[in-house]
């Protein structure tokens, strides 16, 4: 069989989305493709983001290639599908402009809480829920109610039909992505490096995967469905990947894993890193660490420390589920000793309750003071899928959750403010996914 793997060209004007909007490695079609062709199938992946193309361009080459399936995620790389757009817009609009006879498939976070509606939102022919990577192959070899987490509609009544189960990796098969063809020389984008924060040097960044999941259950993180149980990739699989990466002229790698610093192998990956010509970059928890540690990440060249703090409080952190086991007081002192070592420190407020507004300005000021970013508290978003959507609402997520999650944001915070790196004046879920949009501009 063959399957045509596509990362749109993404937008996002309106939506509530806050994550980054640069091109990054689509690391889960990466990761598809390596588990396709151990299959026997042939994979043509066409990164639009990267490439900056059009729906017109991209269809040529799909026609030359002739494929069987036509996958497509409903948010851009696995780095954000904890924080999504709640919108479909891009894939539906994607999968109408080129009008394929081929089977379509979405996978995402949307179709793994509400498989239904990114059905019909989309136009795709099927849905996985949870992690494609190696459900995907099965689609030509299984009969698909034999597949975990295939959602379609039957093509003769039109029923609609579901598998039971996620799709979960097998993260020790993850083998060492091919980026042999290609174009990771346009990838100029450093994930999380800002400027004059010491990193004027690096040129190229990269994205890599070494682990997955979270063994922590933080109410406010959408990782339930599709990335939950912690599992670390082979390390030597990882060390060649970063290799094959720094001959191609990378020189900064941004971890996309939910939680650095968690697995048993990451002290001898940092190790390695020490050894080679490459800047890393990722998000933790600041009480993963220790001074010997961080001490360890400075040698490894670590040039971007994103640490989710949520509150100064332990009342704070607990009504978040954060199962912090240090004070503030030590968490200050431990951020305060990465930023001596590290280029970038960042620490990550939510808007909670329980914080009083003036003694954060106090913590933020301290922390700024001697060279430590830190947000201002954000508001947060009930992911459907995340624990915090059934605290709000009180039921497990429906098809109509996405709906629900972000109606109630606009009412809870237009009035309270936005965060500094969201739209300022987003639009209803029912409007972006309406909204028109000349996706031949190539100007996007």
């Amino acid at each position: 069989m063959k399957y045509a793997l596509l990362n749109p060209r993404w937008t996002f004007e309106g939506s509530t989305y806050f994550g980054c909007t640069q091109a990054h490695f689509p690391l889960e079609l990466l990761s598809a493709r390596e588990f396709l062709r151990a299959a026997g199938h042939e994979v043509f992946l066409i990164d639009a983001l990267m490439e900056n193309l059009s729906p017109e361009q991209v269809t040529p080459r799909l026609d030359a290639f002739g494929e069987d399936f036509l996958v497509i995620p409903t948010a851009p790389s696995y780095l954000f599908w904890r924080c999504p757009q709640p919108e479909l817009r891009v894939p539906r609009q994607w999968v109408a402009a080129l009008d394929r006879r081929s089977k379509i498939v979405a996978i995402g976070p949307h179709g793994s809480v509400t498989p239904q509606s990114t059905l019909e939102k989309t136009g795709a022919d099927i849905v996985l829920r949870g992690e494609p990577d190696q459900t995907l192959p099965q689609l030509a070899s299984l009969p698909w109610d034999m597949i975990a987490g295939c959602c379609w509609r039957d093509a003769q009544t039109g029923a609609y039909c579901s598998a039971p189960g996620l799709g979960v990796v097998d993260m020790q098969a993850v083998p060492t992505l091919d980026y042999s063809d290609y174009p990771v020389e346009r990838h100029h984008h450093l994930h999380h490096i800002f400027a004059n924060n010491g990193a004027d040097h690096l040129h190229h960044g990269a994205e890599v995967e070494f682990a997955r999941g979270c063994p922590y259950s933080c109410t406010f993180c959408n990782k339930t469905l599709f990335r939950n149980k912690y599992r670390e990739r082979r390390l030597d699989a990882v060390i060649a990947e970063i290799d094959q990466l720094i001959a191609r002229g990378v020189d900064y790698i941004y971890f996309i894993d939910e939680i650095f610093g968690v697995g048993k192998q990451v002290r001898q990956l940092l190790e390695e890193i020490a050894k080679r010509p490459v800047s890393i970059g990722f998000q933790s928890r600041i009480d993963l660490w220790d001074e010997a540690g961080l001490d360890l990440l400075a040698r490894a060249h670590c040039v971007s420390f994103e640490c989710g703090i949520e509150s100064i409080t332990d009342e704070g952190r607990d009504a978040m589920n954060k199962n912090c086991r240090i004070s503030t007081d030590r968490i200050t002192e431990l951020l305060l000793y990465a930023r001596q070592r590290i280029p970038w420190v960042q620490a990550n407020l939510i808007k909670v309750a329980e914080d009083d507004p003036q003694q954060v300005a106090a913590w933020q000021a301290n922390l700024k003071a001697h060279g430590v970013w830190v947000s201002e508290p954000v508001p947060m978003f009930p992911f459907p899928g995340s624990p915090e959507y059934v605290t709000t609402f009180g039921a497990q997520p429906d098809e109509a959750a996405w709906e629900r999650a972000h109606a109630h944001y606009l009412q809870s915070f237009t009035d309270k403010g936005w965060s500094d790196v969201q739209e300022q004046r987003p639009l209803r879920l029912t409007e972006l996914e309406a909204q028109p949009e000349d996706l031949a501009c190539a100007s996007c």
